[in-house]
């Protein structure tokens, strides 16, 4: 039987030594392309670009879509003006984002959305952000760890009744974290799924869809680490038959 074939939404990283600096190169994480692999898919990196037209040609290429971390979503997506904590955006490759989800739904396959990849399904759907941590009451949790990505260091908790509950069968369980931004306000079509001891939402999912979970930790540092976290790939990847 074919292997499901599954994208993985790419960026832009801007080279700043040797030979060309200021050079553009499209480029993801290798943890991505190792995590889809090791859960029996094939990974196809889908490069950032600006037409709708190919966007649309490169969904109907693959099977399921994983959307990756990296910049701040732009504010003014949900309507917001830039805070002074701001981090870097790159508002292309946000529009290149919510096409690839537009397309995804069109066609009807399953969606994970990873750290940034998990506020984009949010912002998508009409659903808000806080710009930075700080601008939310009563966290006191370090959410960004800086470094040693396979590493987990803070507790989330899993709500009953949800589809990530029915993957991990766990009450709590233990997430690496690097985010300055959260949720504010959920989207109406996604539920919250689990929740950190701070009140920051750490997994949304939209239970009228085949497969949409964003979770706001990085599982693919972890596949080699933490096994249990190869449960959100492995789902994705059944979800395509």
């Amino acid at each position: 039987m074919k292997k499901p074939v599954i994208g993985i939404s790419g960026s832009i990283i801007i080279d700043g030594s040797g030979n060309f600096p200021g050079y553009r190169r499209s480029y993801v994480n290798e943890d991505y392309v190792k995590s889809v692999i090791k859960n029996g898919g094939i990974p196809y990196i889908i490069p950032m670009n600006s037409s709708e037209e190919v966007v649309r040609e490169q969904i109907q290429n693959v099977d399921g879509l994983i959307l990756s971390g990296g910049h701040d979503v732009t504010p003014r997506f949900y309507n917001q003006e830039p805070h002074k904590n701001l981090g870097g955006i790159l508002p292309e490759r946000d529009v290149f984002d919510f096409n690839l989800v537009k397309f995804a739904i069109e066609k009807n396959i399953p969606i994970l959305g990873i750290c940034r990849g998990f506020q984009i399904l949010n912002v998508y759907f009409g659903g808000t952000l806080y710009q930075d941590i700080n601008l939310k009451e009563k966290t006191f949790i370090k959410h960004n760890q800086v470094n040693f990505p396979y590493l987990t260091t803070h507790s989330v908790d899993i709500i009953e009744n949800t589809k990530l509950k029915e993957l991990f069968n766990e009450e709590s369980i233990m997430v690496n974290s690097f985010h300055h931004q959260i949720i504010d306000k959920v989207a109406e079509e996604f539920v919250t799924s689990a929740i950190s001891k701070d009140g920051v939402v750490e997994a949304i999912e939209n239970p009228n869809y085949k497969y949409m979970l964003g979770v706001q930790w990085h599982p693919e540092m972890l596949h080699s680490t933490e096994e249990k976290m190869n449960l959100l790939f492995s789902e994705l990847i059944n979800s395509t038959y």
